[in-house]
């Protein structure tokens, strides 16, 4: 089983700030969109174990491949109901 990620070591990104510096807010900005992402990273990485965990690697590598795709051809991943109360159901 794959281990949890480390997103401290996935930020490539290096700032020759000190700690005790603000950040301009163009910056301020910057950092909370990676923060945002690097969270979105971490949470595909957890759904990823999962399904590794419960149905193999074939099946998280077919599954992250076909949602990329539809991704990339602007598709929808999710069919969203309507009515009241509904949940989102795979396409």
């Amino acid at each position: 089983m794959m281990s949890k990620v480390d997103i401290s070591r996935l930020n490539l990104r290096t700032s020759g700030a000190s700690a005790s510096a603000v950040p301009p807010p163009q910056q301020a900005e910057q950092a909370e969109e990676d923060r945002s992402k690097d969270a979105f990273f971490a949470q595909v990485g957890e759904i990823a174990e999962a399904m590794i965990a419960r149905h193999g690697r074939e099946f998280a590598t077919g599954t992250l491949v076909l949602a990329a795709k539809f991704v990339a051809e602007g598709r929808p991943l999710v069919s969203r109901g309507t009515e009241a109360g509904s949940t989102a159901k795979p396409v």
